[in-house]
């Protein structure tokens, strides 16, 4: 079950008497609050809509990291066909991780405005045709515009974020998205040693030249085969599908101009969007770098660095999930504010083991150590990036999500460009500055102030609400139509946000509350 803020993963719970959970006469297999979110995470479960949502979301994300960096591991074979220089290898990688910047912002207002399974489906589908074009391409600019337009897929990051949020229970909203967030991550780390292993095999059907264009069909099919899961089998909300919602008058959506407005004027969102830069950004140009870096550096067997580099993305399976315990676990016991202390203490920590693993570059078992502690800390900042998130904005939490999201890819193009794309910097040391990079650009999150809640060093101001903080985004006309209903239940929900002690002397002082621990 679930304890407050502090997440479990659940075998199966059911309602009272042993009932599936029925809430304004919609039946849920899980447990669901005043919103219809589910209030625990059912793994073995695909029921439809909150782990439906939740396992097609992840899946989404992973085969966009799958075929975003599925030419990385073969770079050593494809760079000798298509003849690519160094500085081409470098465009093409910034190229990857920079095409999804605009995608990932459009992504955040697709999903306020259509719902996050079209956001899926249509964004999966769009981008599959430029993953089987990899299989004919025949000079650098055609290999940089594949791995251009094949990057706008990693946006499904922002739908899977969104989905998730819609979805779960704040107090579990930190484990949900980090779970689906990393586990879909795990696929930069999955096609480390998958496509050098689909080209293995390959080889039976003809030359390397060959081998490594056709086992591109892999990922593209997969491209097609969950876009079609997302659209046909899905639902957007608890409630039901958008569409259907808008025509009942039960949701109403908000001009993009506003809501990018409302958006921007969020200074938290920009806050989190620079820090989200050296998480994120910083997996997406290990992504990039790391087979290549074994292969050259310690000069070993294509299929070696492969798997070694790939213990990077892999650590996806359980870090990022681990850093949304630890931001659930930290805003049970000190709220907010426990939230901002965690996410600081693991990045700041994630940028000084980066700077440690560029220095011990003649060492091959400690670059491996070093690297897979840095990816540990560089997951669980990700996922604890993103159990602050859901609490930005309620009405433009997809806007906000866009932004962040798409902070993650400039940081890596900028990461590339900055360190990466020329023969400037030696890899290792390109490595430890980016760790300085790292440490300096987290001290942003010192300077993210919630009113209701507080800041690092900053307490909560006792006179602001959580209702007075959400609401404000609506109108009194909005107010009194009803606009802001959904804000207000979810500004309850979050009351769990101004952390155990607060709480308990609140209980104390109104013995009536409706707070539910």
């Amino acid at each position: 079950g679930v304890s407050a803020n502090t997440a479990a993963f659940s075998a199966g719970q059911e309602g009272a008497g042993g009932m599936p959970t029925v809430s304004e006469n919609i039946a849920f297999e899980l447990p669901v609050d005043s919103e219809n979110k589910a209030k625990t995470i059912k793994l073995n479960s695909v029921a439809k809509p909150h782990m439906r949502a939740f396992h097609l979301s992840w899946f989404s994300f992973f085969i966009s990291f799958v075929s975003t960096f599925a030419a990385a591991p073969m770079i050593p074979i494809l760079r000798d066909d298509v003849d690519l220089t160094i500085v081409d290898l470098g465009n093409a990688g910034v190229a990857a991780v920079s095409g999804t910047i605009l995608a990932r912002i459009i992504m955040g207002y697709v999903c306020d405005a259509f719902g996050p399974r079209y956001g899926h489906g249509v964004l999966m589908l769009g981008t599959a045709p430029a993953v089987f074009a990899m299989s004919v391409v025949g000079d650098a600019a055609g290999f940089i515009v594949c791995r251009l337009v094949i990057g706008f897929s990693l946006a499904t990051f922002v739908a899977t974020q969104y989905w998730t949020s819609v979805m779960f229970n704040p107090k579990i909203v930190g484990l949900a998205n980090a779970t689906t967030a990393g586990w879909g991550n795990l696929g930069g780390g999955v096609t480390q040693f998958m496509m050098p292993v689909i080209y293995g095999g390959m080889l039976t059907h003809g030359s390397p030249f060959l081998a490594w264009r056709l086992a591109f069909f892999v990922p593209g099919c997969c491209h097609i085969l969950v876009g079609v899961l997302c659209l046909l089998f899905a639902q957007d909300l608890p409630d039901g599908q958008f569409q259907d919602l808008e025509k009942k008058g039960e949701l109403q959506t908000t001009p993009a101009v506003t809501l990018f407005a409302m958006g921007m004027s969020n200074y938290r969102m920009w806050c989190m969007t620079i820090s989200y830069a050296f998480c994120f950004g910083i997996e997406l140009t290990m992504n990039n770098i790391v087979t290549a870096y074994y292969f050259d550096q310690f000069e070993l067997p294509l299929a070696t660095a492969g798997v070694i580099g790939s213990l990077y993305g892999m650590m996806n399976l359980f870090a990022r999930s681990l850093g949304g315990v630890a931001s659930d676990w930290a805003a049970f016991k000190f709220g907010m504010r426990g939230r901002l202390w965690s996410l600081w203490i693991l990045q700041t920590s994630e940028g000084f083991i980066c700077v440690v693993m560029g220095r011990v570059y003649n060492s091959l078992g400690l670059t491996i150590f070093f690297m897979v502690v840095f990816s540990l800390f560089v997951q669980m900042s990700e996922g604890a990036s993103f159990g602050i998130v859901p609490f930005l904005s309620k009405r433009t939490l997809g806007v906000c999500s866009g932004f962040i999201g798409a902070g993650g890819n400039v940081g890596g193009a900028i990461m590339m460009a900055a360190f990466f794309k020329s023969d400037k910097y030696e890899t290792y040391d390109g490595i430890s500055l980016m760790g300085v990079c790292i440490i300096a650009c987290t001290l942003v999150v010192v300077t993210i102030h919630f009113p209701q809640w507080g800041s690092m060093f900053l307490p909560a101001n006792e006179h602001v609400t959580e209702q007075d903080y959400y609401l404000a985004e609506y109108t009194e006309e909005e107010k009194v139509a009803g606009v802001a209903k959904a804000a207000m239940k979810f500004a309850e929900e979050s009351k769990g946000e101004r952390g155990q002690a607060r709480l308990a002397l609140m209980d104390k002082e109104t013995p009536a509350t409706d707070v539910q621990l």
